[in-house]
């Protein structure tokens, strides 16, 4: 999934629960749980093949990505610091990915077999993009509505 969407959800995670460390671990564990729909992603192939010069359009994309999140969160929520924990947090596997293309090593292997083979199951099957895109339309939309309760 895009930032936005992992950002948001754990921006709830953050807003729902006042336990900080469960919040924590709930905001991580919810970047899986919504890998596990049909949905779009970055192309990082340029990343993943050290082509550092060439990446700069798609880091760029990321970043927006990261910018338009935090201005949603800063928009239809109550900017309590545990919300913007949660979003952070969120996001935090796909940093794992790319620490593992940066420095690989075995644990950093472990973690994106898992990620991007196991979680991403719909990444390797047959879906057209409308739904691909409606799971994120839709998990965007439920967040912005329960964070502007």
């Amino acid at each position: 999934m895009i930032l936005l969407a992992h950002m948001l959800l754990g921006a709830v995670v953050g807003y729902q629960i006042e336990n900080i460390p469960l919040a924590i671990v709930l905001a991580f564990l919810c970047h899986y749980f919504l890998d596990l729909f049909p949905h779009v992603e970055y192309s990082i192939n340029n990343l993943h093949d050290k082509k550092w010069k060439k990446s700069l359009p798609d880091m760029a994309k990321v970043f927006l990505d990261f910018i338009l999140g935090l201005g949603i969160i800063f928009l239809v929520s109550k900017n309590q610091p545990l919300i913007y924990i949660g979003a952070l947090i969120a996001i935090v596997p796909d940093g794992l990915t790319l620490i593992s293309y940066a420095f690989p090593n075995k644990v950093m292997a472990a973690h994106d077999y898992i990620h991007t083979k196991k979680i991403h199951y719909f990444k390797y099957k047959k879906i057209s993009n409308f739904w691909r895109i409606l799971t994120q339309v839709i998990s965007v939309s439920i967040c912005i509505l329960v964070l502007l309760r």
